[in-house]
């Protein structure tokens, strides 16, 4: 869901937000952001952050921020919903997918 985006007129400039759910056994592809940060604040469920070479498991209130360049992606390996909102600072001008034949 959009939050703070060019589609939202709320005037920011140098924020996007949105809010992200992910049902149970979703996860997303390995990306980054060239030229911003990234923040996560979890709203319900938990789910595991994968950062660079490592993960972390986020739980409803945590946040987790992720900057620049850093490899990331979300994966949701419970019964449940994991919800969060994402910021990014400036809003990303370039994002790089990562795939197996690189």
């Amino acid at each position: 869901m959009d939050l703070v985006t060019d589609a939202v007129p709320v005037g920011a400039r140098q924020i996007k937000a949105d809010r992200i759910l992910y049902h149970p056994g979703d996860s997303a592809a390995a990306h980054y952001h060239t030229d911003c940060h990234h923040l996560f604040y979890v709203l319900g469920g938990s789910g595991t952050l994968h950062v660079d070479d490592g993960s972390i498991r986020l739980e409803q209130g945590m946040v987790a921020s992720v900057g620049p360049s850093e490899v990331h992606w979300f994966e949701n390996p419970t019964h449940g919903e994991f919800s969060f909102v994402e910021f990014w600072s400036p809003p990303p001008k370039e994002t790089v997918w990562i795939t197996d034949d690189i």
